[in-house]
């Protein structure tokens, strides 16, 4: 089996059995497609040896790529090599010996809860009185996205993505499919379903937009907007609300929702349930905040401290 047949059965397997969604899948296919490149010289990927890896890995780590992405791009290799194992396509794991580089665990950049009601104050005042160069349809469709994101904590992909009919019950939960096919419910807060609404009013004005069955439908491949697009419009929200664009992203925003829950008091374990994490390990990036309460609540109720 050639190296590119074998990428491509690799992937259908990833995607058939483990429901591996598009982004994965392209993830997956980027990473082994630059190491079949660079292995071209001395067969390919599909029939590379421990020592091949061992340069490839060596030359990911010289050319300064972050620890995290030198793990993903071996995790990818690990995983490719263990399914031709499995298949018998190969009597050997080339990656058996391979060692990933020592991660650090980075925090989540979080906005505060100032700079979050700043972000929606903006929000919900550009969707009743668009500033100039914004389409009042634009304006409301933001406000509406903003301020979903903010009360579930969804992912990018699946605000983007989802069907309308999550307006039109106007409940005060929802289900969403994530990653893996998993479902979970997510609630929407009286701000959310309110500037729902009023999306909703605004995208039955056309009727490309009414008919469609996605909430936030645009002219792309996949029906609805994509999310590069709305990560371009919460930027350029932020610096009107007078906030760093570098500090602020969809997955900033998500993060915001998580911490700032955990800030107030919302256990982990229903955080974890929130945000459609399948291990509570992948929670705990947040626990950082977790402790910055319990100090503050010893400092303020023990009847010893300072």
């Amino acid at each position: 089996m050639n190296s590119q047949t074998a990428i491509e059965t690799f992937l259908e397997m990833m995607s058939a059995e483990r429901g591996a969604s598009a982004n994965t899948l392209d993830a997956y296919r980027r990473d082994l497609q630059e190491a079949h490149d660079e292995m071209t010289a001395t067969g390919g990927l599909a029939g590379a040896d421990a020592g091949a890896i061992h340069t490839y890995l060596e030359s990911v780590a010289a050319r300064g790529f972050a620890s995290s992405t030198q793990a993903r791009k071996l995790s990818a290799l690990r995983q490719f090599f263990r399914f031709l194992y499995g298949e018998g396509w190969r009597a050997d794991d080339p990656t058996g010996t391979a060692s990933a580089p020592r991660r650090t665990t980075a925090l989540p950049k979080i906005l505060s809860e100032t700079e979050t009601g700043q972000l929606l104050d903006l929000a919900a005042s550009e969707a009743a009185s668009p500033p100039p160069g914004i389409a009042p349809v634009a304006a409301i469709r933001l406000h509406a996205l903003v301020e979903t994101l903010y009360a579930t904590g969804l992912r990018v992909s699946e605000l983007v993505a989802l069907p309308v009919s999550v307006a039109l019950r106007d409940d005060r939960l929802f289900m969403v499919r994530g990653k893996g096919g998993r479902q979970r419910m997510v609630p929407l807060t009286d701000g959310a379903r309110q500037a729902m609404k009023a999306w909703l009013d605004a995208r039955a004005a056309s009727q490309s937009t009414a008919e469609s069955a996605f909430l936030f439908p645009a002219a792309s491949a996949t029906g609805y907007l994509p999310r590069q697009a709305f990560a371009r419009e919460l930027k350029a929200l932020a610096a009107r609300a007078g906030i760093a664009p570098s500090k602020v992203s969809p997955h900033v925003i998500r993060h915001a929702f998580a911490s700032h829950l955990l800030q107030n008091g919302a256990d982990l374990r229903a955080v974890q349930q929130l945000l459609g994490h399948a291990d509570i390990s992948t929670t705990q990036i947040y626990t950082h905040v977790l402790e910055e309460r319990l100090v503050r609540l010893v400092n303020d109720h023990h009847p010893l401290a300072d």
